[in-house]
């Protein structure tokens, strides 16, 4: 049995997915599926690739390193859509051999190409096509582009972030490109099943989006909201919902403690001395303390400041309280938690090291899916076409109107 869990093929191994599009949403999702055993093959554009091979530094042998983290395990060909011979090869390409095709470019622009979603599935019905979008399929702003920022300002995100004095400011990771990139992988997967299954006729058409991925990861506030609540307001570390539940100063640095029912909050008051804190009526329940939040946050501060950091941990996990430190990214890195999950691993060439896969199968990791590719590295994927225009090849720089120098989401 061990034997056959250690050779059992991935779970989309011979799966086809052609991702078309650059930044990081389509990328993203073609990661997944890359570390998921599908092969996937990227289109960039001949004259200058995803732009994100740019975003740096830091570089490694001439691509940025978010590039060589969104982008291992694929093939890349290079293309010049404003060439109808490059155009029909990467056609001909899909049809047979994709069964799934994901993009980001600004709605209707490969419509004019003949690889939008309409075409290519009544080209290949049994074809899963997922456009990922800024804004969504439908309204106003469907075909308005957008990128991670715009979206976290436009989504209400960006209000309840930080602290009441502080400058507007973001998330720092790109939350609704990566999302949204993850709810394509979950649709396409879905798309899939239900073909394989026999439930449905043939292909799908799945439509994801930034600006509803933010929408989700709204979902408490917006519910808040439509119940009545009040504004919520920007309390850096802190939950709007549960009280205790943020970063707090000690001596010698900074912990979190996560203090999420009743009995926890009890159990921290014992241990900091404070049990006049824990049967004060206003704070006896969850939803007392966040009422007065004010009066109760001052006093735990003080408390704390009084042991170290360690010294508080020790004494939390004794009780079983939820907590932590507040660790900076280079020693996140070297964690001895994050080193046994041995999730940070290295391309097969070395050149990279990066996150692999969140998700283990019976107990084992993906292994990484390959190297970064060159652009136009896998150009020979597409067969030459024949007769006088036989010198047409993708690899061509691209025309003034070339599809991929205009906006992607």
């Amino acid at each position: 049995m061990g034997e056959e869990k250690a050779t059992r093929p991935l779970p989309l191994d011979g799966v086809c997915v052609v991702e078309i599009g650059h930044s990081l949403a389509a990328p993203y999702a073609g990661l997944i599926f890359s570390h998921l055993g599908a092969r996937v093959v990227k289109i960039e554009s001949a004259a200058h690739g995803d732009y994100a091979r740019g975003w740096g530094p830091p570089f490694i042998q001439g691509a940025s390193a978010l590039f060589h983290a969104m982008n291992h395990g694929k093939e890349s060909i290079s293309a010049d859509f404003s060439d109808p011979a490059c155009t029909k090869l990467i056609r001909e390409f899909i049809v047979a051999n994709a069964d799934v095709v994901i993009q980001n470019l600004k709605p209707g622009n490969l419509d004019r190409y003949g690889l939008g979603a309409k075409d290519l599935t009544e080209l290949c019905p049994s074809l899963i096509y997922c456009n990922l979008g800024a804004f969504g399929a439908s309204g106003p702003l469907r075909n308005k582009p957008g990128y991670d920022p715009l979206v976290q300002a436009y989504s209400g995100m960006m209000s309840i972030v930080g602290h009441a004095d502080d400058a507007p400011s973001r998330v720092p990771v790109s939350i609704n490109d990566m999302g949204t990139g993850m709810w394509a992988v979950i649709g396409v997967l879905a798309a899939l099943r239900s073909r394989d299954s026999g439930d449905a006729a043939g292909g799908q058409i799945v439509d994801v989006s930034l600006y509803e991925t933010a929408l989700a990861w709204m979902t408490v506030p917006l519910s808040d909201c439509l119940a009545g609540g009040p504004e919520p307001a920007r309390i850096g570390s802190g939950s709007p919902n549960i009280v205790p539940y943020q970063v707090f100063d000690c001596a010698d640095g900074a912990i979190l403690v996560a203090a999420g029912n009743d009995t926890l909050y009890r159990r921290l008051c014992n241990v900091m001395d404070l049990a006049s804190l824990a049967d004060d009526p206003r704070f006896a329940t969850n939803g007392g303390r966040v009422l007065n939040r004010k009066a109760l946050i001052p006093l735990l501060e003080t408390a704390f400041r009084r042991k170290s950091a360690s010294d508080w941990l020790r004494l939390l996990e004794v009780e079983s309280i939820p907590c932590g430190p507040l660790q900076t990214v280079d020693c996140v890195v070297k964690d001895e938690q994050t080193v046994s999950l041995d999730i940070l691993r290295a391309t097969p060439d070395g050149r990279t090291t990066t996150v692999a896969l969140p998700v283990c199968f019976d107990g084992k990791r993906p292994p990484m899916p390959g190297n970064t590719p060159n652009l136009g590295e896998h150009n020979d994927l597409l067969t030459k076409p024949a007769g006088p225009d036989a010198e047409h090849q993708c690899t061509q720089a691209s025309r003034a109107d070339d599809l991929l120098r205009q906006e992607t989401i």
